[in-house]
Parts: structure tokens; C-alpha cells; sequence
């Protein structure tokens, strides 16, 4: 642990070449990765050079707006493809299901089902629309930068949008991008998609990003704009 007056960062150490450094929701806990033989003294010295941007960070994520937490009650509001509908809860001796009308998501459960229960087949089924929306997105994109993914990953994730493993070639995404615009998924996976080509956020990534989603930084704004879900966060 980095001790820095009011401000704390936790430091752990693996097999990597440069530092890392991430401020956490939703507190903005400050974590860094650093190389095995990295003196303390220059990590603490990289942290020190990044305190404004810690500052900026930690006031964003402060600011944003955070969803109540989800009670799975019928009128309760839900989200698709940043569209509001009003869960109605049915109740039947079959199998779960998740359906929609213009206004409404209908969410089937057998009549012993908890509120875990239909959270979790909730949860399933944005990871579905997810999933269906992303081969598309890869068929547009991936010509389009010379990259090919070896496989996606729809996951919850709990401090980011999406990641990607450029030494696998494995790209993980967010469940919760499916309550988000549709252009929010896109530049997400286009994000990931150039970390193939660039696994770092400098200079060559910016360009990139510049040169094949001009927009990008709009999208990156709107989408930290909108609630995130609500957790009971524990490190």
C-alpha cells in the first residue's frame, strides 16, 4: 500500500513490463500493478506524476448516476438497448421466460422463483442480446481494422466496460452494455478490437481510435453518463 497523505493506492506486483493504474468504482479506490523488480520509489513516483488525472477520475465516478438496486417488483423500470420498459412478473409451472412488448419486458418464473432467482434469469438473458448483437459488430469491425478475435466473452464485470487479452486474442464484455444505446456496444468492441493492434492507451491508440470512430469520444461520454448498476461493492 502506497500511502500519499489523502490518498491511498494499493500496489500489486506480476509479471508485466510497465505500471498500470486504475481508479475503481465506486469510491475511486486507486490500484496499481507494477513489474516484480519495480522500486517502490518509482511507483510511487509514476502514482504521484498521475495525481490530477486520479483527481478527474475519482470525481467522475463520484458524480455518476447509479441505478437503485433492481427488486424485480412488476412496474419496476428496465432497461434494453437504452430503452425504458416496465417489468410484469407472471408466474407459471414451466420453464422461465423473458419477452417483450413495446412498453413492457414480461418475465415468466415458476411460482417458488426469489427475487435472486429472477435476477439471475434476467441477467442470462442480457447476456443473450449481448451475444446476438456482437457477431455482426465483428463482421463489420474486424475487416475493416486487419484484427480477428479468437473469442468473445459476455460477462459481468463489475469496473469496466470490456477487456481484451491481446496475447490471447480474447475480448470480454460488459452484460450490462446491453441496457446501454446500441452505439455504446460498437464502441465498446471497437475499443477492444484496436487493443489488438495496441494493447496500451497512448498516443498510437488515440490515432487509431481517431481514424476509425471519429466519434468515439462522444460514445466514451455517453455511455459514463448513463447509471451504472447498483452494487454492494467489496474489494
Amino acid at each position: 500500500m502506497l500511502d500519499l497523505g489523502e490518498l491511498h493506492a494499493e500496489v500489486t506486483r506480476k509479471a508485466i513490463k510497465h505500471v498500470h493504474l486504475s481508479v475503481l468504482p465506486p469510491a475511486g479506490k486507486v490500484r496499481v500493478a507494477a513489474p516484480q523488480s519495480m522500486p517502490l520509489d518509482t511507483i510511487r513516483l509514476f502514482v504521484v506524476s498521475k495525481l490530477g488525472w486520479i483527481r478527474s477520475q475519482q470525481r467522475k465516478l463520484q458524480a455518476q448516476e447509479r441505478e437503485t438496486p433492481r427488486e424485480f417488483l412488476s412496474k419496476e423500470s428496465h432497461y434494453l438497448w437504452g430503452k425504458r420498459y416496465l417489468l410484469e412478473i407472471t408466474h407459471a409451472d414451466a420453464a422461465p421466460v423473458v419477452s417483450l412488448s413495446p412498453r413492457k419486458l414480461y418475465l415468466q418464473m415458476r411460482p417458488d422463483a426469489d427475487q435472486a432467482r429472477c435476477e439471475e434469469v434476467l441477467d442470462a438473458w442480457y447476456r443473450q442480446q449481448v451475444r446476438d448483437a456482437v457477431p455482426a459488430l465483428l463482421e463489420r469491425w474486424q475487416p475493416l481494422l486487419g484484427v480477428k478475435t479468437k473469442r468473445v466473452f459476455v460477462q459481468r464485470m463489475k469496473t469496466k466496460w470490456g477487456s481484451c487479452t491481446p496475447a490471447s486474442g480474447y475480448i470480454r464484455l460488459n452484460t450490462d452494455l446491453a441496457k446501454k444505446p446500441p452505439e455504446c456496444l460498437e464502441y465498446i468492441v471497437v475499443h477492444e478490437l484496436i487493443h489488438l493492434l495496441e494493447p496500451t492507451h497512448n498516443a498510437r491508440f488515440v490515432a487509431l481510435m481517431d481514424m476509425y470512430l471519429p466519434h468515439w469520444q462522444h460514445l466514451r461520454k455517453q455511455l459514463n453518463r448513463l447509471p451504472v448498476r447498483h452494487e454492494d461493492w467489496e474489494y
